[in-house]
């Protein structure tokens, strides 16, 4: 509430809250309550402990379906629960699937982001934009800008409120598209991001309570997320040109329009510099993908054994392909413009990347040790088994579903900002128990991550919203959460109906989501 929205209300003169603003108000006092996202997962970690000695003493099981095994709980109280408990405290930490693969890309994309071929990437795609496509640059630009963590938020959403500005629209208008693009298009791209191995890790551990053999592919939902790349682009620019713009109205503040740095000489040499030496780099993988009937020499990527190419070395080296691809760039553009004079400057990108990630780590310690005790009390296959024969018996077709299971991923969205922690309480209960009604743990994340995505923009617990609040008060200085939650509401809208469409046409043409992710599998 602004100053003068107080002394309004003092005077008893305020208008009293609408719904919207009444349910806004609950929906951040209950984000407000909860803990951090480490002691959250502590005290899951503790709760399964107990959970497991209750189900234990009550002698709750289940019926494996593909096996016809029973499938007891264990104890994770007893005397030998509590010495695996505490000799499997480190391996737990350290052989916890999403963290070696989350570690290794942001080291690659420490050396681009440190070298500025990402800043400059991006102020020479927004700024080469004609007129009439501007929103829709930007909108897209901000979904690009997700291969690189934190630089959409931070350059930007800020930067785009100015060219609005400059281009006499109103600023704000500027940063709700970008802002819609960088957080509510988050799972939407044309690379791979740090995001896609770190997801496919945690989908990965969850399916192992059902199939220990499963592998999911940081490429899991590449072809799903390529094509949303496009589509919620262009929802995005509808929305800003149809509702936000008309609804802001025009600008009349006081800020003036100031000018966008153009790139200098030597960053338009590191660009030339980096293009090249991706270029080379792409021929490179696309000559290893190659089968080696077709070009000599080629296909030394692919699987050595059969030829394939979804199991390959390739597939299963996405990581350290995104490493080299980042690296090898990042230290070419570095090199030509002059960013990285020693490799002791490259060297400080890649830590400076790592510095960024050490309350992650923190909060994988505590959620490896949560997914661990989960898998080991037999908890996560009991309630697989026993959900998955309600959601049987409900008779749900498919697409009523994932489209239910997207809803529900979006609500909770609104409490837990953090995709991987919602991703590590989730996937170990929904993966198991949609693969026993044969849905791919593939298809599951695509329904998972489009919730998440939707309602980042209207999430006070997303990590970045107060930056965007601060960032809308420069414009508007009566600005709070709830003008930025006003804002993007239509966003949130659009991008729900229109993510859900594109799902269910994709589940009623039955196409893969990703290299070798089918969208179903054999039901045990």
């Amino acid at each position: 509430m602004t100053p003068e929205e107080t002394e309004d209300a003092a005077d008893g003169n305020a208008e009293p809250p609408g719904r919207l603003e009444r349910l806004l108000a609950r929906v951040e006092r209950m984000g407000n309550a909860l803990p951090h996202p480490g002691t959250l997962f502590a005290s899951m970690a503790l709760l399964v402990v107990l959970a497991s000695a209750l189900a234990a003493w009550l002698g709750v099981d289940a019926i494996h379906p593909g096996t016809g095994e029973r499938v007891e709980p264990v104890n994770l109280l007893s005397l030998e629960g509590g010495h695996r408990m505490l000799t499997g405290a480190v391996t737990n930490f350290t052989g916890f699937a999403p963290l070696g693969t989350v570690l290794v890309a942001m080291l690659g994309i420490g050396i681009a982001e440190g070298s500025g071929l990402i800043s400059a990437g991006l102020r020479l795609l927004v700024m080469a934009a004609p007129r009439r496509l501007l929103t829709f640059v930007i909108v897209f630009s901000g979904i690009l800008s997700n291969t690189a963590s934190e630089v959409g938020y931070v350059l930007l959403v800020p930067v785009s409120a100015s060219i609005f500005l400059a281009a006499g629209r109103h600023p704000i208008a500027g940063l709700a598209a970008a802002f819609a693009g960088v957080s509510g298009g988050y799972s939407a791209n044309l690379l791979l991001g740090t995001i896609d191995p770190l997801l496919a890790g945690l989908s990965e551990e969850a399916a192992h309570i059902v199939d220990p053999g499963y592998t999911v592919s940081a490429a899991a939902n590449y072809y799903f997320m390529f094509v949303s790349t496009f589509l919620i682009a262009a929802a995005g620019t509808w929305i800003t040109h149809r509702v936000v713009e008309p609804r802001l109205g025009s600008y009349e503040g006081d800020e003036r329009p100031e000018g966008i740095e153009g790139l200098t000489g030597s960053e338009r040499r590191g660009l030339r510099w980096a293009f090249a030496a991706t270029a080379v780099l792409a021929g490179l993988l696309l000559w290893s993908a190659l089968p080696s009937g077709i070009v000599p020499g080629a296909g030394w990527l692919r699987d050595p054994n059969s030829g394939d190419l979804l199991r390959s070395p390739f597939m299963s080296g996405i990581v350290a392909l995104i490493f080299i691809i980042g690296a090898t760039a990042g230290m070419a553009y570095g090199i030509a413009s002059g960013t990285y004079r020693s490799d002791a400057q490259v060297m400080k990108g890649m830590a400076k990347s790592m510095q960024t990630l050490s309350l992650y780590m923190v909060l994988v310690f505590f959620a490896a040790q949560f997914v661990a005790y989960f898998n080991w009390s037999n908890l996560g296959l009991i309630i697989a088994v026993h959900g998955s024969e309600l959601l049987r018996s409900s008779g749900m077709s498919p697409i009523p579903l994932l489209i239910a299971f997207v809803l529900v991923s979006g609500l909770l969205n609104l409490v837990m900002g953090s995709a991987s922690a919602k991703w590590a309480i989730m996937a170990p209960v929904f993966i198991p128990m949609l693969m026993l009604l044969g849905y791919s743990p593939e298809l599951i994340q695509v329904a998972y991550r489009i919730g998440d995505s939707t309602t980042n923009i209207i999430s006070p617990m997303m990590t970045y919203f107060a930056l965007i609040v601060a960032f809308v008060s420069r414009w508007d200085p009566r600005a709070g959460i709830g003008t930025v939650i006003a804002t993007m509401l239509p966003y949130t809208a659009a991008f729900t109906v229109v993510w859900t469409v594109l799902l269910a046409v994709w589940l009623t043409f039955g196409l893969p989501v990703g290299p070798g992710a089918p969208l179903f599998i054999p039901a045990p």
